[in-house]
């Protein structure tokens, strides 16, 4: 009897593989997409270099988060959904790599006795930036992407997102026009925290790196804790 079944799940789930529509070759559709994306890339040097290479980066750029399904807010919200701290891992490798590149970078004018380049983007810290940064992570789950996933999940025509981008796009406009307001009021009262005016260049370095490095180890007990509990 149980043979018999078997038998039959099998034949039923041949038959279901058999009448399952064949992939679409789609080859010829990126073929046609590179070139234009490279032709139009030909017309803007014509113009402009500069936006040219804008528009070549940001089509690399575009191609590398829909590939690697990178995404800020996947980092915060798997880990609580499915256990999976791939993603999460990912961003803390990005942080690390990104806090070494801007240090030597920024250390590079220091030591020349040159103007540090990006000191004008250390914003004070406050109670407001925790609430904001609440807020801002709600909006996220609640959208279903940062700005850079609602970017390559509009590309792929989601259309949902198209919605999303819709309302991003407004709250800019609307929060660049408040924003004196908030900043006069909020922002400015608290604290601004460069880490190598308080622990050294070497210092601020590690600190960071350390930070960084004992999230990456949380995140990874995280990911093996559920496995098992699920196992």
């Amino acid at each position: 009897m149980a043979e018999a079944q078997s038998a039959q799940s099998i034949r039923r789930s041949s038959r279901a593989g058999s009448s399952r529509k064949p992939k679409k070759n789609m080859i010829p559709h990126a073929t046609v997409l590179i070139i234009l994306l490279v032709a139009f890339a030909a017309y803007l040097i014509t113009k402009d270099a500069q936006v040219a290479l804008f528009w070549m980066t940001g089509a690399c750029f575009g191609f590398i988060l829909q590939r690697s399904r990178f995404c800020f807010t996947a980092s915060m919200r798997d880990p609580y959904l499915t256990g999976s701290t791939s993603v999460t891992r990912a961003v803390l490798i990005a942080f690390a790599m990104t806090t070494i590149g801007f240090t030597a970078i920024k250390y590079g004018y220091y030591v020349n006795g040159l103007p540090i380049p990006g000191q004008s983007y250390i914003a004070p810290i406050s109670f407001a930036t925790a609430i904001g940064a609440f807020m801002f992570g709600i909006g996220m789950v609640i959208a279903g992407g940062c700005a850079s996933g609602t970017l390559m999940r509009v590309g792929e025509g989601f259309v949902m997102n198209v919605l999303t981008l819709g309302f991003f796009i407004l709250g800019s406009l609307l929060g660049a026009y408040h924003f004196g307001w908030w900043k006069l009021n909020f922002i400015l009262k608290g604290k601004a925290v460069f880490l190598p005016d308080i622990f050294g260049w070497v210092g601020g370095l590690l600190v960071n790196l350390l930070i960084i490095a004992t999230l990456y180890i949380l995140a990874d007990k995280w990911e093996n804790r559920k496995s098992q509990s699920e196992n």
